[in-house]
């Protein structure tokens, strides 16, 4: 990348009113928080609206607008993976967890393993996400968001290395300064405004950088002469071709079978049983808004294959096609600086770097109020001071904010290399997914188990830490070779499901070989989600069967019997069919005879099953 692009006047206005107007926004509504309920979860008065783009803006940051395309650009479209999966976790929130999550009246997701186990799997889970929060997931958005505003601003903030390599490094001196003003300035609204604030500032963000991601995706697709015309430089690609989403079993880093298991796993833990994704729906003012919220924030991820990822694939085919980029080396993760600087027309650049802006310190800022939650409600309130007023709580909130950001800041500047060469989005889910399994066994389990017990649940939470090393070293040291089934090294998505088997055994033995707590075993779906009895049992049997009728389809499309477009097309009808039988079998149950259009569409089950049927097409379509 040229370093002598530079963001012209118009740019800095741009941005600089979008940045004030997002942190105004926070500071005004946060400005009477009174209680520890306002403070962490927003009075519980949250609308659907700011349920989803508080979720969307919480999730999608500088990861998915830099990352996301970064692994498009070096990989391809399977890594729309990464947000089709998300879609039936997301339902999994919202029709399996939610209902008890709700019933039970929780701050916190680690007082519902304190509900249901006992305080160990609390301060456990309470521990492990506050480490991921501060460390995993601040640090790394803390630098690709300063990396990408370095190649933004060029000029200064880059040095050229010349030589028979030649190759744009980030200024050291800058990129520090971008760190400790990101920190700054997300930390700032946070612990004046709480979760309210953090809500209100994320739609807006979500709104900017909705508009920055497909801005960039228009323009590329333009400049490259249309989604056809990519489409037809990917399969002119043949075997190197990225337009699809299943790579070889064998691929180090994104095989179909890790990404329709392991990865399936790890949704479920993200959008399931995470902390600063749940809270907000958590702090919905309805049972209704909560799931409607939930459902939209899931459209809104389906546009991400698309905006971000496809976008990365076209830049890929328009570096290689275009005479300007011939000889230059561009890393994965400049890949969208570089489309910016190239083919964005001032004005719209400042409008881009607000929209990347906001998509770092929508993540930042749910990362910091939600560990601040955690420690206050969990460790704080429960065992430092059981009597601490309201004033004191959020106080602790506000301090343990600090602390997490300077601590993230500090390591996003000793520990990140600015000039990394690697995909991080990739390496940021990996070191994740060692702390995760034994808590997601302990959810699930828990959650639709009533003889799950207490001590299961803590050794299962601390077994998934050690399996996950175990099973890296026994796989690479002893079955790992070039000819082996899954690759010389073990995938971490393989790894995730050899984990999450070991622990589910682990559980389920040490479970059996136990008491069960009669009073504990009450907080279970079974009991609390005001479901019919049989209801689990025939979703049980509904999701062998569509595991099936999929199965079938997709070998039908393998064989060539059917084109990608017609198998998408049975799945996806077969998809919206089960979710209008079962409104109509839960409305006939509620004593409802008259069924049409007008009951149909009131049912928010209509819109995931529309929601479910778009993503099953796409995962067809793009075979």
């Amino acid at each position: 990348m040229p370093s002598s692009f530079q963001l012209e006047t118009i740019d800095y206005v741009v941005f600089v009113i979008a940045l004030l107007g997002v942190m105004a926004v926070g500071m005004i509504v946060g400005r009477k928080e009174e209680t520890a309920e306002d403070y962490f979860l927003a009075g519980r008065k949250l609308p659907w609206y700011g349920i989803a783009g508080s979720i969307f803006g919480s999730n999608v940051s500088a990861n998915h607008l830099v990352g996301m395309m970064g692994i498009g650009f070096s990989i391809g479209f399977a890594q729309s993976h990464f947000e089709l999966g998300a879609i039936a976790a997301l339902l999994l929130l919202c029709y399996g967890l939610l209902p008890v999550y709700r019933k039970l009246n929780l701050y916190t997701l680690s007082d519902y393993l304190g509900k249901r186990f006992d305080e160990r799997s609390r301060i456990a889970y309470t521990l492990i996400m506050i480490l991921i929060m501060a460390v995993v997931q601040m640090v790394p958005g803390l630098y690709i968001g300063s990396r990408s505003i370095c190649f933004l601003l060029g000029g200064d903030a880059l040095d050229v290395v010349v030589g028979s390599d030649s190759k744009t490094l980030v200024n050291d001196s800058y990129y520090t300064v971008f760190v400790i003003a990101l920190g700054v300035i997300s930390a700032t609204y946070t612990i004046l405004g709480g979760l309210k604030a953090v809500v209100w500032t994320d739609v807006i963000q979500s709104v900017l950088m909705l508009i920055s991601g497909i801005g960039v995706a228009l323009v590329t697709f333009m400049e490259f002469g249309g989604w056809d015309a990519m489409m037809v430089a990917d399969k002119n690609a043949g075997i190197d071709a990225k337009m699809h989403l299943y790579l070889p079993v064998d691929h180090p880093e994104l095989p179909w079978t890790g990404a329709l298991t392991g990865l399936m796993f790890m949704h479920c833990f993200y959008w399931g049983t995470n902390q600063f994704i749940v809270q907000r729906a958590l702090a919905a003012r309805s049972d209704r808004e909560a799931r409607i919220g939930i459902i939209a924030a899931g459209y809104l991820k389906l546009l991400i294959p698309f905006f971000s990822i496809a976008t990365g694939v076209a830049a890929f085919y328009l570096f290689q096609e275009s005479p300007e980029f011939q000889g230059q080396r561009i890393d994965p993760d400049t890949a969208f600086t570089v489309l910016v600087s190239h083919l964005i027309a001032p004005g719209f650049v400042g409008l881009i770097a607000a929209g990347l802006i906001g998509a770092i310190l929508s993540s930042i800022d749910s990362m910091m109020n939600s560990t601040a939650t955690l420690f206050t409600v969990d460790i704080y309130k429960q065992h430092l001071q059981p009597k601490a007023t309201e004033r004191e709580m959020i106080f602790v909130g506000r301090v343990v904010i600090v602390i997490a950001m300077i601590v993230a800041i500090l390591m996003a500047i000793m520990v990140m290399d600015p000039n990394s060469e690697h995909n991080f989005f990739l390496q940021i889910v990996d070191y994740q997914n060692y702390l995760t399994p034994g808590l997601l066994v302990s959810f699930i389990l828990g959650m639709f188990w009533k003889r799950g017990t207490a001590t299961a649940s803590f050794i299962t939470i601390l077994m998934g830490v050690v399996f996950s090393g175990i099973t890296v070293i026994a796989y690479d040291q002893f079955l790992g070779s070039e000819t082996a089934l899954l690759g010389e090294k073990l995938n971490f998505f393989h790894r995730v499901v050899v984990v999450i088997g070991l622990c589910a055994t682990v559980f389920v033995g040490v479970s059996l070989s136990g008491k069960q707590d009669m009073k504990k075993s009450v907080n279970t779906w079974m009991e609390l989600s005001d479901s019919e009895p049989g209801r689990f049992v025939y979703i049980g049997r509904l999701f062998l069967l569509s595991i099936m009728v999929y199965a079938v389809i997709g070998i039908l499309m393998v064989q060539e019997v059917v084109s990608p477009q017609m198998a998408g097309g049975w799945a996806a009808s077969y998809t919206m069919v089960i979710f209008v039988i079962d409104i109509i079998r839960t409305q006939r149950k509620g004593k409802i005879t008259s069924i049409g259009l007008g009951v149909l569409l009131r049912d928010d089950r209509i819109y995931a099953g529309l929601l479910s049927s778009c993503t099953i097409f796409v995962m067809y379509l793009f075979y």
